[in-house]
């Protein structure tokens, strides 16, 4: 079935100053100009608003917090994983000393990656896995990147895939002999600088992020902020009156309050921008720009195109891998997730195809294990496994003036939602210098004793308490924030 929208609809806000003739609500300009039309119009006095509700902010207060920074950037260190596990390669696996040669992490990335700091010990007990072969082994040598393994039930480790990164190689314990101390585990075969027993240090991954300014601002003359209009308008607040700079006023500020979310959503960091770095006054290449959600996920975290509603049992397949993928990273159990419609009724098929499997399982502890709280936030819950998942649709994502509208014009790069861990997660703050529990998903807002610029407001002009000779009113806006994806690996982004 096809749908056509109107497009006869004054969609786009103008540029022009409050109020003008352009504008400004007249009867007297018709050609036909009457007695009725001049001094008794028939007006439906309220302005009908057509786009329904048309802010997107909320995203942010609903998953997040937010919280204040001093600094020009904020940076935040992660943990890596508690258990030592490599990707490598098996390279001698005709002989009784096998040889594992490390090539990777566990998660097969190379670059941030000391192929001589995995953390394998001389008289470690290994578990090496490939080509569907298991072999416990204890590690007898180790050189940097290479590992010496003597199998304990077998010969030799024939059988094991000798390409690169195609084994894998997990700690499992140690085992030493009688009397050993750490620094002589093996006479018979000495151990050199490289295999002595150090303590394996935690690991630490940092992360930092940078606010950016962003600035709006309406102005009215002083003679047209006394003007009276026919209609009365009302703002996003619920505010009315008949005073049309009101209105503008509050659309401003609703727009701009929309703009902290969505550039929180949208925005990357330059590299190589020189134009764009000229155009702000910055040091070329400075990395003007602040990392936004979308792309942080995109970088640090995980991407799917399941979950399309082609049919409810591919999408359940597609669902349960974003599962398996969830317990291959942190395992957060309870998740919400911001989607568009069309995945929304996708994941109600999904469930409705399983007669409700799920429903009434979930424990709604984002909303103080209150169903009703969650119902009336517009979130619906559902469980699987051992995950919970509380779904809202995202009117950003909808909205054909906001990313729905991108959306359809780009289907190959669209953003069909994300599932966002809720909860806290412990970082180490490398400003405090201290460990801090911080959601997952928050604000860094610029602020201290002197100046809180989270979202600053002054008005400028002669209406009012004058604070110039200009006969205008001016109201200014201003932000400076950055958003923190802190534990990246545990967001999906839909695409």
């Amino acid at each position: 079935m096809a749908i056509t929208a109107g497009s006869n609809l004054n969609s786009v806000p103008t540029t022009q100053k409050q109020t003008l003739s352009t504008n400004y609500l007249d009867f007297t300009g018709s050609t036909d100009v009457t007695w009725a039309q001049q001094y008794l119009p028939d007006l439906m006095e309220k302005e009908a608003e057509v786009f329904g509700k048309r802010t997107i902010s909320g995203f942010l207060n609903q998953v997040g917090a937010e919280e204040a920074m001093t600094s020009d950037q904020v940076v935040w260190s992660e943990q890596a994983r508690l258990h030592i596990s490599v990707k490598g390669t098996v390279v001698t696996a005709g002989s009784t000393n096998g040889t594992f040669e490390v090539t990777a992490d566990i998660d097969g990335n190379t670059t941030g990656f000391t192929l001589a700091d995995h953390g394998v010990r001389a008289n470690d007990l290994v578990l090496i896995a490939s080509a569907g072969i298991t072999t416990l082994c204890l590690a007898t040598d180790v050189d940097t990147a290479t590992i010496q393994v003597e199998p304990y039930d077998k010969a030799d480790l024939t059988g094991h895939a000798t390409g690169s990164g195609a084994s894998t190689l997990l700690v499992v314990g140690s085992e030493y002999a009688k009397g050993v101390a750490y620094s002589a585990v093996d006479t018979a075969n000495p151990l050199t600088a490289a295999d002595k027993h150090e303590a394996n240090q935690p690991s630490f991954k940092s992360f930092s992020n940078k606010p950016i300014i962003m600035k709006d601002y309406y102005e009215v003359s002083g003679s047209d902020a006394s003007r009276i209009g026919w209609v009365e308008v009302s703002t996003e607040e619920g505010q009315s009156g008949y005073l049309w700079y009101l209105k503008a006023e509050a659309d401003t500020r609703a727009r701009f309050t929309d703009y902290l979310e969505m550039a929180m959503l949208e925005s990357v960091v330059g590299s190589n921008s020189t134009v764009v770095d000229a155009s702000l006054g910055a040091a070329a290449d400075s990395g003007v720009g602040t990392q936004g959600l979308f792309d942080a996920i995109t970088d640090r975290g995980n991407v799917t195109s399941g979950v399309t509603g082609v049919n409810a049992a591919t999408d359940l397949a597609e669902f349960d891998a974003i599962l398996a993928e969830f317990d291959n990273q942190g395992a957060i159990e309870e998740n919400m997730m911001f989607v568009n419609r069309a995945t929304s009724l996708a994941i109600d098929d999904m469930l409705a195809s399983m007669n409700s499997y799920g429903a009434g399982g979930t424990s709604y502890g984002v909303f103080d294990n209150s169903e009703d709280m969650a119902l009336n936030l517009g979130f619906s819950g559902f469980r699987r496994g051992s995950y919970d998942f509380y779904k809202s649709d995202m009117r950003y994502l909808n909205d054909k003036a906001t990313r729905g509208g991108i959306n359809a014009a780009a289907t190959t790069a669209a953003i069909r939602g994300v599932i966002v861990p809720a909860g806290v997660s412990s970082v180490y703050d490398e400003m405090l210098g201290k460990n801090m529990k911080r959601p997952f998903l928050h604000v860094r807002y610029r602020a201290s004793q002197t100046d809180d610029r989270r979202l600053k407001t002054w008005v400028t002009g002669s209406v009012g308490a004058a604070t110039s000779a200009l006969d205008a009113m001016s109201i200014h806006m201003l932000s400076e924030r950055c958003l923190v994806t802190q534990g990246a690996n545990n967001f999906m982004l839909l695409k």
